[in-house]
């Protein structure tokens, strides 16, 4: 079938809008959300800065249980509280709530990962030195570990770039539904092309910006 791009052009144009909506809002709160999560992961595991060992397993216990579920079983597991949050199941809104609640869990291993790669005596250097656990970890932990942060983060936009495609085939939006819709629904693999085609784009763009930032973080 021969696409009709005059009028397929601006409902692509807003699909890519509503990608780049989840996709930024997604990592800018679970990204923040995921950073405290995995902040508290790391400082309340036995021998932390805050060790607390009913904290950790409560925390620890969590992240283990949502982290592995697909994300097409999570959005619709999550329903009933994205209904009573956002007031309904189906939009971009609803999507982006359920992208940011599952991307905080997996975020927060990502960066209890990333900390735990830090050497415990320049920790314990600093306690000796009496720095406090907040001052540790605002101007240690997170500094030190900033250039695999990034990346991991960068790796983090590259899978929820991948939900929010998952995401349209429960009425999400963005280029996920744009290519159910007006491609596959419609045996038009042309359509399905050019999205898979503007999501390669995306993904690169952010895979170089993410690259750069590390090396620059690196050099400091």
């Amino acid at each position: 079938m021969n696409a009709d791009w005059q009028t397929l052009g601006p409902v692509l144009l807003t699909s890519v809008g509503q990608t780049l909506w989840m996709v930024v809002t997604t990592l800018v709160v679970g990204g923040v959300l995921g950073l405290l999560l995995g902040i508290l992961l790391h400082t309340t595991r036995p021998g932390g800065l805050l060790a607390n060992r009913v904290v950790f397993t409560v925390l620890n216990v969590l992240v283990n249980i949502i982290r592995p579920i697909p994300f097409i079983i999570f959005i619709t597991a999550v329903g009933p509280l994205t209904i009573a949050v956002v007031g309904t199941q189906l939009g971009t809104g609803a999507a982006t709530f359920a992208l940011v609640l599952a991307a905080t869990f997996g975020i927060s291993r990502i960066v209890e990962q990333n900390l735990l790669s830090i050497d415990p005596g320049v920790v314990e250097a600093a306690r000796a030195m009496g720095a406090s656990p907040l001052r540790i970890i605002a101007t240690l932990l997170v500094p030190e570990a900033l250039a695999p942060l990034i990346l991991g983060y960068t790796f983090v936009f590259v899978a929820v770039v991948d939900m929010s495609a998952v995401a349209g085939a429960v009425g999400g939006g963005g280029l996920g539904d744009f290519a159910i819709a007006y491609g596959y629904q419609r045996f038009d693999w042309a359509v399905t092309a050019v999205a898979v085609v503007v999501i390669i784009v995306l993904v690169q763009a952010a895979q170089f910006t993410g690259n750069w930032l590390a090396r620059k973080a690196l050099r400091r």
